[in-house]
């Protein structure tokens, strides 16, 4: 398992009570776990492979493989960090076999993830949403992948810079210096309609959330 298990960022509020109900094998618990998580752990995987099945499957991946060294969790960092550092480990992972087994074209076409649309807006608001979105991944998904890492885990997740360098294994300088040029990048392809939105770009949630925590539960035989 990757060294995952130092971090600055201290335990969340209920972190270790839920860590104790799952090592007793109390199923609700892994279910608050992935639930909670989900969203977040999701976005890191995508945002480093850049598809959307792939990283669906990298977090379930590491889901199981957190849950089978869960009592090596101490409570040194948050739950979100550690369980974030074993998702972009994994992601990394994925993208190194993938780069020895294939070439990359250099423009690769990414999956648009669709904008959970309200059915109450209007056709033109709801339009200029989505077209707003698209170009937001987009031009996420074009940035190389050293500027692609920071810039999800700072801009779309909020990460702090601290938390960003923990997770990545870098300096804070460099993740400062990482996010000015992602940001430049980003903002170049955009014509700077970037800002709120980005809170909305990469969703999951729904029934691709319910679809991912039943296959974990499933394969730590906690659900039929």
């Amino acid at each position: 398992m990757p060294a995952v298990l130092t971090a600055v960022s201290s335990t969340a509020p209920g972190d270790m009570q839920l860590v104790r109900r799952a090592l007793a094998r109390d199923g609700d618990a892994f279910r608050t776990i992935i639930k909670t998580h989900n969203q977040r752990l999701y976005r890191i995987a995508r945002g480093v492979v850049r598809n959307d099945s792939e990283a669906e499957d990298i977090v379930q991946e590491a889901y199981v493989r957190a849950f089978a060294h869960l009592d090596a969790f101490r409570g040194d960092s948050s739950l979100a960090t550690w369980l974030s550092r074993i998702v972009i480990n994994e992601a990394l992972g994925r993208l190194r076999k993938r780069r020895r087994t294939v070439a990359l074209p250099e423009n690769p076409q990414a999956e648009i993830i669709r904008f959970p649309l309200n059915p109450s807006d209007d056709p033109e608001r709801t339009m200029a949403q989505r077209q707003i979105l698209q170009l937001v991944e987009q031009a996420t998904d074009s940035l190389p992948d050293v500027y692609r890492t920071v810039f999800v885990a700072r801009v779309i997740e909020g990460l702090s810079i601290e938390e960003t360098a923990d997770l990545l294994g870098v300096r804070p300088q460099t993740v400062k210096t990482r996010l000015h040029r992602a940001r430049a990048l980003v903002r170049k392809a955009l014509d700077d309609q970037i800002g709120p939105v980005l809170l909305d770009a990469f969703p999951f949630a729904g029934r691709r959330c319910e679809r991912l925590t039943s296959a974990v539960m499933r394969r730590l035989g906690l659900e039929s």
